[in-house]
C-alpha cells in the first residue's frame, strides 16, 4: 500500500490518524512537524517509527498518544475520536487505554517494583487482573525482584519494571519512545525481546520510536518519516534492510 492511500478496514487498527498535521509557531518561526500524515497501527502488531532527527517521529507518537494535540486532521483510538474529548476524558483515555514507556524510567524511588507496576491502576481505583499481571511479571523475568526499590535494580531491570507497568492495565496500545536509549546493548536486547514477546505471546499492540536499526528489526513493520511525511515502510524488517532504507533517503535526511 502506498503510504498516502486511504486506510482500509479501520476496525483492525488499534489507533489510526488521517491527514494528521502539526504546526508549531507562526510566520518566520513556523515549523510543520507533521504534514498530512495518514497511518494506522494494526492490533496485535509491533510497529517501529524511524527517521532522522527532526523528521516528526516523536511528534507523531505524542499526538497519537494524546500527549499533544494536532493542528489539523483526526486521530482515532479504536472507535474513539480523540479530538472530540475534553481534557478530563482525554486524561482518562490515556490512563485506562494507553501504556507509555519512555527513555527515562520514571519510577517512584520510594515504591517497590510491584508497587511501581500497579501504580496507574491503584490511582485509577482498578484491581489488576491477577492472571494477566502474573503473565507479564513472568514474561519480563521480575518475579524475584518485586520487593526491590528502583535504587536496588540495574538500569535494565528498572526499564523492565517500566515496561511491565505500561502493560499491567492491559492497554489497547503501548507507545514506547526510545525505550532502550539509556541501556547497554544487552539490557536493551532484553527489553526488545520483552516487547516482542508481549506482542507475540500476549497479543499486545506496540508502537516504538527508535533511531536504532537493530531495535527496529524486532518489529513487524517499520514506518519511515522525513520532513514530517511518511516516505517508506518495511515489513518483516532486518537490521540490514532498515539501514539500507534509511540510506535511501536523500543525503539531507541521513542520520
Amino acid at each position: 500500500m502506498h503510504p498516502h492511500q486511504p486506510l482500509s478496514a479501520p476496525d483492525s487498527y488499534a489507533a489510526h490518524a488521517t491527514d494528521l498535521t502539526k504546526v508549531y509557531g507562526t510566520g518566520d518561526t513556523r515549523v510543520v512537524a507533521l504534514d498530512a500524515v495518514t497511518v494506522g497501527f494494526v492490533r496485535g502488531q509491533f510497529t517501529a517509527i524511524m527517521g532522522p532527527s527532526g523528521s516528526g517521529k516523536s511528534t507523531l507518537m505524542h499526538c497519537m498518544a494524546g500527549l499533544d494535540s494536532p493542528s489539523f486532521g483526526s486521530i482515532r483510538l479504536g472507535d474513539t475520536e480523540t479530538g472530540s474529548l475534553n481534557d478530563r476524558q482525554l486524561t482518562r483515555l490515556r490512563r485506562d487505554r494507553i501504556g507509555f514507556v519512555f527513555q527515562a524510567f520514571n519510577l517512584l524511588p520510594t515504591l517497590s517494583a510491584l508497587e511501581n507496576i500497579t501504580l496507574p491502576m491503584d490511582i485509577a481505583g482498578r484491581e489488576p487482573e491477577r492472571a494477566w499481571l502474573e503473565s507479564i511479571i513472568q514474561t519480563v523475568g521480575l518475579a524475584d525482584r518485586l520487593g526491590h526499590r528502583p535504587a536496588q535494580l540495574s538500569g535494565g531491570q528498572q526499564q523492565r519494571v517500566a515496561v511491565a507497568r505500561a502493560l499491567a492495565g492491559r492497554p489497547d496500545i503501548v507507545f514506547a519512545d526510545e525505550p532502550t536509549g539509556n541501556l547497554d546493548s544487552r539490557s536493551g536486547a532484553e527489553i526488545l525481546e520483552f516487547l516482542r514477546g508481549s506482542v507475540s505471546a500476549l497479543g499486545q499492540t506496540v508502537v516504538m520510536v527508535t533511531h536504532d536499526p537493530v531495535a527496529a528489526s524486532y518489529a513487524d513493520r517499520v514506518v519511515f518519516l522525513a520532513d514530517g511525511r511518511i516516505v517508506d515502510e518495511l515489513h518483516a524488517p532486518t537490521a540490514e534492510a532498515v539501514l539500507e532504507r534509511m540510506g535511501r533517503l536523500t543525503p539531507a535526511h541521513q542520520v
